[in-house]
């Protein structure tokens, strides 16, 4: 679904301002084929911030040629690694961390463990960051917060991965060194549009749904 953000906050949500855009049939997982139902509202997209449409003013009882910008997605994580990406699987599912995610495993788990890797986004004086007991036994926080990467910096990523042989259609595909030196899975396709590499936020979580 898509909404309107230039409405009033007490509208955007209403069900008649929030437009369906496409409806993935089930109960088949999309999976990389998620681009083919995308398709079609990134080619209006385009067309909406490359030539606008006329549209009425009803306030002014005239039309205008309205251009329009998406500024962000919003879903659960799942759906975060389909719709960027960038996989929220394995020791690496971390969007934020990338590669340099502390995740560990558990000495009686076979899976990735997240635990304790949010100290080093907290002030370099808070309390918690010298704390022993309480998270990991005997481990003190002392690292800088990670940088957050830039759209063009993600993309220039992006683009060396890129090969001429590799189809992003093919599910059991990678591009080479995932799950090693990245988690890469596939070029969104929101990268096709031509201001998506300025916008801060790209993908958001729904808190809510987590």
């Amino acid at each position: 679904m898509v909404t309107p953000y230039n409405l009033p906050l007490s509208l955007c949500n209403k069900r008649k301002y929030m437009l369906l855009t496409l409806l993935i049939p089930s109960p088949s997982h999309p999976e990389k084929y998620l681009y083919v139902y995308l398709r079609p509202l990134i080619d209006e997209l385009k067309m909406l911030w490359n030539t606008g449409v006329e549209t009425y003013d009803a306030s002014l009882s005239e039309t205008f040629n309205m251009k329009a910008a998406l500024l962000w997605t919003i879903s659960d994580f799942p759906a975060y690694g389909m719709l960027s990406g960038w996989s929220t699987h394995g020791k690496m599912s971390c969007p934020y961390c990338m590669e340099n995610t502390k995740s560990f495993q558990l000495e009686h788990g076979r899976k990735p463990c997240f635990f304790d890797c949010h100290r080093q986004f907290l002030p370099h004086d808070h309390p918690y960051r010298r704390q022993r007991q309480v998270f990991r036994k005997n481990k003190t926080e002392l690292a800088n917060p990670l940088p957050r990467l830039s759209g063009e910096h993600i993309l220039h990523r992006l683009s060396s991965l890129n090969d001429n042989e590799f189809e992003s259609f093919i599910p059991s595909q990678k591009f080479e060194g995932y799950g090693l030196t990245h988690n890469w899975t596939k070029i969104s396709i929101f990268w096709e549009l031509s201001y998506w590499s300025k916008l801060i936020n790209r993908h958001n979580l729904d808190v809510m749904n987590i």
